[in-house]
């Protein structure tokens, strides 16, 4: 049986804040229809996963990333061979297809938001031989690449956001609080997404991971509102407020535990 995906966020044009990388960075990709093989060298070594697509959809290079990531032993079962605009897992089932359509037929630079990486696919393929992660979820930035008006490259860079491994069981209730992670921790709504008592889920989290299910929770609430103070648009009441916090109590002290620091102290510890 296929399992439901929730499809995916396309943003067309990306504004500077939706940008990964930098203005330097997107002119240093336009030298790859002139220089590919100087570029290829150089994103083999970059530590986030890249992919290049020709302008018909086949994978041209991908670098140690993309195989770290994916357990691929052997890139020659997929470059040359693997064609993006023609897979129905990516296009369909993934519900892709507008983003993919916009970059490679009208050479627009799409933002995918919240993809699922399709581990299970690669396997049905006889790419891997076993799973390297349980689940994961990434935002697909796609940069169309030209030489002069013609279409050159698609590259496709993967920012991973969420990573799961281990049980399957113990990788749906992550999923459940890193979707949850603005509201209060509920131990049962927890429990109840993987159909487990509060104890059981309890027991098993702590063994295996070694923190309880609402340490991970108040972990990840704290690295939101780490992000948020970045922001100093925002007083530290509003960008504990975003985060579903109270910048008075028994947060604050959780954020004191965590990272060491009061929020203002880690405010101004920022450069």
């Amino acid at each position: 049986m296929k399992q439901s995906i929730k499809k995916p966020t396309v943003k067309q044009k990306p504004g500077t804040n939706d940008m990964p990388i930098d203005k330097c960075f997107l002119k240093f990709l336009r030298m790859l229809p002139d220089d590919k093989e100087f570029i290829f060298q150089f994103l083999d070594f970059f530590p986030i996963p890249v992919e290049i697509f020709s302008p018909d959809g086949t994978v041209v290079f991908f670098n140690k990333a993309v195989q770290k990531l994916n357990n691929v032993s052997d890139p020659g079962l997929l470059i040359g061979k693997y064609n993006v605009r023609n897979d129905p897992v990516c296009n369909d089932q993934m519900g892709l297809r507008n983003g993919i359509q916009r970059a490679f037929l009208h050479g627009e630079a799409c933002t995918i938001l919240d993809v699922v990486i399709p581990v299970q696919d690669l396997i049905d393929r006889n790419v891997i031989n076993e799973r390297p992660f349980e689940k994961a979820f990434a935002d697909w930035y796609l940069y169309p690449v030209k030489k002069g008006k013609k279409l050159a490259f698609v590259v496709f860079i993967n920012y991973v956001k969420n990573l799961y491994y281990g049980r399957p069981d113990l990788a749906r209730a992550k999923e459940y609080m890193d979707k949850h992670w603005q509201d209060d921790y509920d131990a049962h709504a927890v429990a109840k997404s993987v159909n487990m008592s509060v104890a059981q889920l309890y027991s098993l989290f702590k063994k295996n991971t070694g923190f309880t299910p609402g340490d991970y929770h108040r972990h990840k609430k704290i690295e939101y509102i780490k992000v948020k103070l970045k922001d100093k648009t925002l007083s530290i009441k509003e960008a504990f407020s975003e985060c579903g916090a109270d910048s008075r109590g028994a947060h604050i002290k959780t954020f004191k535990k965590v990272t060491g620091m009061s929020p203002l102290e880690y405010r101004n510890s920022l450069i």
